[in-house]
């Protein structure tokens, strides 16, 4: 691992996750209460020995780069470090990033570095837990140019997914990406008793999806990225990679969730409030890391909370029941509070004793939240409902109020004045 670096993509303009990226990036997006999603592939990176990252941002980047300067810091003694790679206007480029493929190629000159074999290049806005090393040594034992990783899926979900073609040793014939009709459907298949083989239960699920997640031999990295013009990797890289090199694939049957829209953020959030959630980020062994507070202890109320996670820094006062739901740092609820199938970001900051009313955060005394994303620092008047089903079918904009996915996002620094419900107001 001494000989390899990663690359994590910072993403687009992430508009399938509007409005939590209207003004951050989405790898910025904060999860589980207390975490930002780009936590996972760096921690991750910590966990599999590589210490040297570089994050590649573009959009709404600000917020992520103060996360990432104030929470990983490698000590003296280490080679290690985590690096922003934001894009930039050269004089032999005045242009932006124009895909992932693009984005690498306008950073050549840290691919060029001695003693560098390899390349892992990851997204920024997925959640799962991976050790590379077993990736790395997948790519070793087959003499692979390419590795990539992949997960089995059914049918329905192979649909929306880059699909893997592979010879009986899982090297790579194809590609292709989001396949719809039978015939393509049945070109990708991989048969159930050859997953079995390599200790994965198939369990109906006989298609390889790639996960995203790409280990490059570093010479052949940068003699693609400087033969063609091509701008994204799965459209464009890999299918010549296939054609004239060794692509292999590395087979994961862990948790894994691509965060890509608001109900798969909504959804993976609401998971981790389970009794036995699907991922949880203080595996012993293996801990997602995040930039420490210095918050003081959650104080409960007199209050129910049951199937919850509540972070730190939290104030929960008499009366209120939360449930199915995910509070974040600092959030401040009032009395007789009903939360439930919820995910209350919380706050950047804690209130002055002196601050003007029009400054106020936190939920009020009798506020009503079902099936509700708030974002952070938002500020709900008293006896304010906010309720999913009350919400019109499809997608509706309010003021500060937006209805996705059957979801209704509250926006960030959103003030939702006392008594506002979706019957007292009109989309406009």
């Amino acid at each position: 691992m001494d000989h390899c670096i990663s690359l994590i993509l910072g993403g687009g303009a992430g508009t399938r996750l509007m409005p939590l990226t209207q003004f951050r990036s989405k790898p910025a997006v904060p999860i589980g209460g207390k975490y930002r999603l780009i936590d996972v592939p760096i921690s991750n990176c910590i966990h599999s020995n590589i210490e040297r990252i570089y994050v590649l941002t573009q959009f709404n980047s600000i917020s992520l780069h103060r996360h990432i300067r104030q929470t990983y810091k490698f000590d003296l003694f280490s080679r290690g470090f985590v690096d922003i790679l934001a894009a930039q206007q050269t004089p032999g480029d005045d242009n932006w990033y124009q895909g992932t493929a693009d984005a690498v190629r306008k950073q050549m000159r840290f691919l060029k570095q001695p003693n560098l074999e390899y390349v892992l290049i990851l997204s920024g806005d997925q959640l799962y837990r991976m050790d590379y090393r077993q990736m790395l040594n997948t790519h070793l034992q087959a003499d692979a140019d390419v590795t990539i990783a992949t997960i089995p899926v059914n049918e329905d979900d192979a649909r929306g997914f880059g699909i893997m073609q592979l010879t009986e040793s899982g090297k790579v014939e194809d590609f292709v990406e989001k396949p719809q009709t039978e015939e393509q459907l049945q070109q990708v298949r991989t048969p159930a008793n050859w997953i079995n083989a390599r200790g994965i239960k198939s369990n109906g699920r006989e298609y390889l999806a790639s996960m995203g997640i790409y280990l490059f031999n570093r010479d052949l990295l940068v003699s693609l990225l400087e033969s063609t013009e091509h701008e994204d990797f799965g459209k464009h890289v890999f299918p010549k990679a296939i054609s004239e090199h060794h692509v292999q694939t590395h087979l994961f049957d862990g948790y894994w969730e691509d965060i890509g829209t608001i109900k798969a953020f909504f959804d993976a959030n609401i998971a981790l409030a389970d009794v036995h959630p699907p991922f949880k980020f203080g595996d012993q062994k293996h801990p997602i890391y995040t930039h420490p507070r210095f918050l003081p202890s959650t104080r409960l109320d007199n209050c129910t909370v049951d199937h919850s996670l509540i972070a730190d820094g939290c104030v929960i006062l008499g009366g209120s029941v939360i449930k199915d739901s995910v509070i974040g740092v600092r959030t401040q609820i009032g009395s007789n509070a009903r939360i439930s199938n919820s995910v209350i970001m919380g706050g950047d900051y804690y209130l002055r004793d002196d601050s003007p009313p029009e400054a106020m955060l936190g939920i009020e005394d009798d506020v009503t939240i079902d099936g509700a994303l708030v974002d952070k620092n938002v500020h709900i008047g008293r006896g304010a409902k906010i309720v999913a089903s009350d919400a019109p079918a499809g997608d509706a904009d309010y003021d500060h109020v937006v209805v996705r996915d059957g979801i209704v996002v509250l926006k960030k620094g959103a003030h939702i004045p006392a008594g506002w419900n979706f019957a007292n107001c009109q989309p406009g």
